[in-house]
């Protein structure tokens, strides 16, 4: 489980190091041609996604399990 989450952040972090640039050129051509700007605000999303899951990934398995001391799961 952490080769995958370590791997998940390598390439989040190579995500953000490529697109990165490309956003400073949209960023510039959207000056002087403003029918690039729904591009540009797209890869911002994919970036800012992408940070996302650098920053606030929360542990997989709290994630996607119930906690231990659930009330259904006292229930059955």
């Amino acid at each position: 489980m952490i080769q995958d989450s370590d791997r998940a952040s390598l390439l989040a972090r190579n995500l953000v190091e490529l697109l990165a640039p490309y956003e400073e050129e949209l960023i510039e051509l959207e000056r002087d041609f403003p029918q690039y700007g729904p591009l540009r605000r797209g890869l911002g999303i994919v970036i800012a996604e992408a940070c996302y899951a650098l920053t606030d990934r929360p542990d997989p398995v709290q994630a996607f399990a119930p906690p231990a001391d659930d009330i259904n799961r006292r229930a059955r």
